[in-house]
């Protein structure tokens, strides 16, 4: 109700109470000095005044005057109250902005707290990067110190060795020297005594002389005097001359008995229990171990699988397994042995099936090679008889095995063999002609082509030992791996360890990669494992050890086949030279006879 008053008509603001400001009291300095202030009313305009009297008279006069009041006043309520929302609202947006504050001071701090935090930790970090640094110098320092100490020390003990080397070769010298020259002082010396004594020594020496020819005359006279008598007696006396020659006889005849019948005992115990030069190796009792062990190794010899640790293949090992049944019960019924031949490539069992038939059998065996009959030469036929004959006495009966045997049994008829050769031949088909009871003959050879025709026929059995196949192969090679390799790494009797890996993929791929290998050569090829373990640092076999071991012996497997290739074509090649020349031979012959004609 401004508008009643009349303010804001002269001015912009309405009037206060307040008085004017002086001068002297901090009032504005721009006035000029002396100037009278203006009195707060001056700009009072009392016409407002006026009217708002004139109609509050006239409201007054009015019957809607109450109304117009309470509308006044609720005007003005509604004024107020809008005035105190806006204060409230005004008090909330302080209280949000508060709140905001708050908010943003605590993510201030917290931000702070946290970069605080980080720089904490990268100040620690360096820190603990800084000690490392200093501690790996300190280490670094002291190893270089650590070696630089080592190395004086070694070389001061290099010079103490080397200056001792020299003192003790200056001692030999010096003494050496002193050694010289003391022999030579004592020779110079004796040398002289001599020279100067040697009219004494010449005399002392024909004096011991003298007596000592003066004492043996006086022995001799006095042994020939005792000898006489004692002659005389003896002859002068009848009785003691017969005794005599009784006993002379009696003695030359004991001498020649006992001598006759030792050689007829050595003979036999020879034939019984010796082992005769051409037998290499036998389970038969010799006379040293009848001595020492009458009774163990029979006891040990007991009967057993014969293809216990033979592997072959299915066919081969059916064959071979009626074979060793046939002959047990020969043994066991008394009949004649069947002669076997066995032929194939070194290494694949014969000699191993060999042993365990006669085991399985209940026999004896004896390996002999053909090697060792030629270097005999003139004895052959006699240490052939002897084998024969010593074979013969065999209780159990003896399966001989002959090794190489085309070593020896090669044709008469085109092979050039010296007479020595050929007579033990012949003394070899004559033990052998008829089948025997007492002995089965067992022969091996790489080239049975090569045996005389008479060999031929005295063969009954005929069996190929074929290299192994791949079922084969990796049964060998697992076979090995066990005995070579995971039994000395499990039993912990030997300084062997064996690395994680799959064992029986590494086996099947070894048979594979082991393709025309004989049993000996995977045989090999598990102890080249074994050694390879042995000779490690730490002892543990690793499958990178073994795969450098096959690859070697793969390799050493193609060397051998690529010699023998070079040895097969040399061979042909020296084969069609000859019946070149041969060819040529009979051109100029032909050629000659038609000119002469």
């Amino acid at each position: 109700m401004s508008w009643l008053f009349g303010w804001g008509r002269g001015s912009t603001k309405p009037p206060t109470d307040e008085a004017e400001t002086p001068e002297g009291e901090g009032g504005s300095s721009d006035k000029s000095f002396g100037e009278k202030p203006k009195d707060k009313w001056s700009n009072f305009d009392p016409t407002g005044l006026e009217r708002a009297a004139k109609s509050a008279r006239e409201l007054d006069r009015s019957r809607h005057a109450k109304e117009a009041l309470d509308l006044a006043r609720m005007q003005e309520q509604s004024v107020q109250l809008e005035h105190q929302s806006k204060v409230k609202e005004y008090e909330a947006a302080l209280e949000q902005l508060k709140g905001e504050q708050i908010r943003l001071q605590a993510e201030e701090r917290r931000k702070t707290l946290t970069e605080e935090t980080k720089q904490n930790q990268a100040r620690a970090q360096y820190q603990d990067k800084l000690a490392r640094q200093r501690y790996d110098d300190q280490v670094r320092q002291q190893q270089a110190l650590n070696e630089e100490n080592l190395r004086k020390q070694e070389e001061s003990v290099t010079k103490q060795e080397a200056m001792r080397k020299a003192t003790i070769e200056h001692e030999m010298a010096l003494r050496h020297k002193n050694e010289l020259l003391r022999v030579e002082a004592e020779s110079a010396a004796r040398a002289k005594v001599e020279r100067e004594n040697a009219d004494l020594i010449r005399e002392q020496i024909r004096l011991k002389a003298a007596e000592h020819r003066q004492t043996v005359l006086e022995s001799i006279r006095t042994a020939g005097a005792v000898f006489g008598e004692g002659f005389h007696a003896f002859v002068s006396d009848w009785d003691k001359l017969t005794a005599t020659v009784a006993g002379f006889t009696l003695l030359a005849v004991g001498v020649y008995s006992a001598r006759n019948a030792t050689g007829v005992i050595g003979r036999y115990i020879e034939a019984r229990l010796g082992k005769p030069s051409l037998v290499r190796e036998t389970s038969r009792i010799t006379v040293g171990e009848a001595i020492k062990h009458p009774t163990t190794k029979r006891l040990r010899s007991r009967p057993q699988d014969a293809l216990e640790g033979v592997v072959l293949s299915p066919s081969l090992e059916e064959r071979v397994r009626d074979i060793a049944i046939a002959t047990r019960n020969t043994r066991q019924n008394k009949g004649l042995y069947r002669n076997i031949l066995m032929y194939g490539p070194p290494g694949t069992g014969k000699t191993l099936f060999a042993k365990k038939l006669a085991l399985h059998s209940g026999m004896d065996y004896a390996i002999m090679t053909g090697g060792d009959v030629a270097p005999m030469g003139r004895d052959g036929v006699t240490a052939m008889h002897k084998v024969f004959d010593w074979a013969s006495t065999s209780q159990r009966g003896l399966l001989l095995f002959v090794d190489e045997a085309d070593a020896f049994l090669r044709k008469r008829s085109t092979e050039t063999i010296s007479e020595d050769l050929r007579s033990t031949l012949n003394a070899f088909l004559y033990r052998t002609g008829e089948q025997s009871n007492k002995f089965m003959l067992v022969l091996a050879s790489n080239q049975p082509e090569q045996f005389d025709w008479a060999i031929n026929d005295r063969i009954d059995e005929i069996v190929n030992f074929a290299l192994p196949g791949l079922e084969e192969r990796e049964r060998l090679v697992r076979l090995y791996f066990d005995r070579f390799v995971l039994e000395p790494a499990t039993l912990g009797r030997h300084r062997m360890k064996l690395a994680q890996f799959d064992y029986g993929q590494k086996c099947s791929n070894i048979a594979i990669r082991a393709e025309g290998m004989s049993g000996r050569e995977i045989s090999k090829l598990g102890v080249a494992w074994q050694a390879a373990a042995y000779s490690s640092e730490d002892g543990v076999l690793t499958e990178a050890m073994i795969d450098a071991r096959v690859d070697d012996a793969v390799h050493q497997h193609a060397q051998k086949m690529d010699w023998l290739h070079m040895e097969s074509g040399a061979e042909s090649a020296g084969n069609t030279m000859l019946h070149q020349s041969l060819l040529t031979c009979l051109r100029k012959y032909l050629s000659l006879t038609l000119f002469s004609m």
